[in-house]
């Protein structure tokens, strides 16, 4: 399964609030789940750079919108560090292949930092306030999932 395909299940269960059962009179063998990696340097400071842009996104949807995302307070620095942070994602996955680790994160955070860019782009390129609000919407969230994959504990391998 390829490492986007994967990212987009994983989207899908981290966005789904039931909850699985298992069937009755079935015999539940879980692996031990992976070790986390929340606390290493570089998954830390991802986490802290993640959160620290999620909420200049929020002051930037709260801000007014009107005059275009290149007069935004700071833009030039917030695109600086989405492009270091999206640099970082792919840092990352590539630390946790080299593990050989097999759990969903590295294709998680492969696909965040191609996501990262894409969405700064959509940013830059909408051409009204509310597609400017829209875009900053999708950057908040993919901060916010940037976030939480990384700090979620870890779960064994399916």
């Amino acid at each position: 399964m390829s490492c986007d395909v994967v990212g987009f299940a994983v989207s899908l269960c981290l966005a789904s609030t039931s909850v699985s059962a298992v069937p009755p009179g079935s015999a539940a063998v879980a692996a031990p789940p992976p070790p986390s990696v929340a606390s290493e340097p570089l998954f830390a400071d991802i986490v802290r750079r993640a959160r620290l842009l999620r909420s200049q996104t929020k002051a930037y949807e709260n801000g007014a919108l009107g005059a275009g995302a290149a007069q935004l307070a700071g833009f030039s620095g917030f695109q600086t560090e989405v492009s270091q942070l999206a640099a970082l994602d792919m840092q990352g996955h590539v630390v946790l292949v080299k593990r050989g680790v097999s759990d969903d994160l590295k294709c998680i955070l492969k696909g965040i930092s191609q996501d990262l860019p894409v969405k700064l782009k959509a940013l830059e390129a909408a051409p009204t306030a509310k597609a400017r609000h829209a875009a900053l919407d999708d950057m908040f969230y993919l901060l916010r999932d940037n976030v939480q994959v990384i700090t979620a504990p870890p779960q064994p391998s399916a």
